[in-house]
């Protein structure tokens, strides 16, 4: 099953100030998911971003806020996105079935919320070079398990390419050029 973009909504799951320190790799982490929220919104894929429990966590990072639109954020103090209240409303606004995930801790809040996503039926794109934790064992793991439960397993490059769908478009100078 290939992307769409026009069956896509993008998630970024507490790319946070101070969550990310903490994070393996964190920033290819950052920068890749900034390549894919320029592509989100070159080929209007929705973004939805949540933050948890910013008080203590503090707001998404400096690299990635201006990016983003303050209304494309949601606080959350669930670990998964799904059971705040709310959050699945927004993200069936926009009627489309394919989330594509990025984020922060990914054995923790990205793992649960997608498989809270896939026990909703969506059908769940973990983008396994725009996800993060603190160790290698715990993203590691929590990609078989994400894998094991349904979740395609893709990187930014894919996402894009699939979203792209045809090198005859406008937007693949641009886009291509942000892989690079």
């Amino acid at each position: 099953m290939l992307l769409q973009a026009d069956q896509s909504n993008l998630l970024v799951v507490d790319i946070q100030e101070r969550l990310a320190p903490a994070i393996a790799d964190r920033e290819a982490l950052i920068a890749r998911t900034a390549t894919l929220i320029e592509g989100a919104g070159q080929l209007g894929v929705p973004i939805l971003v949540s933050e948890q429990y910013p008080k203590g966590l503090g707001h998404t990072v400096a690299a990635l806020a201006p990016l983003l639109e303050t209304e494309q954020t949601i606080t959350k103090t669930h670990f998964s996105c799904m059971r705040e209240p709310g959050f699945a409303d927004r993200l069936r606004q926009a009627g489309r079935k394919q989330t594509v995930v990025v984020g922060m801790e990914a054995h923790v809040c990205v793992l649960q919320t997608v498989l809270d996503l896939l026990a909703q039926r969506f059908d769940v794109f973990v983008v396994a070079d725009a996800i993060g934790a603190r160790t290698t064992e715990s993203k590691s793991l929590a990609i078989e398990r994400m894998r094991t439960a349904g979740a395609s397993v893709v990187t930014v490059e894919m996402v894009l390419f699939e979203w792209l769908e045809r090198a005859d478009r406008p937007e693949f100078r641009p886009l291509s050029s942000l892989i690079r």
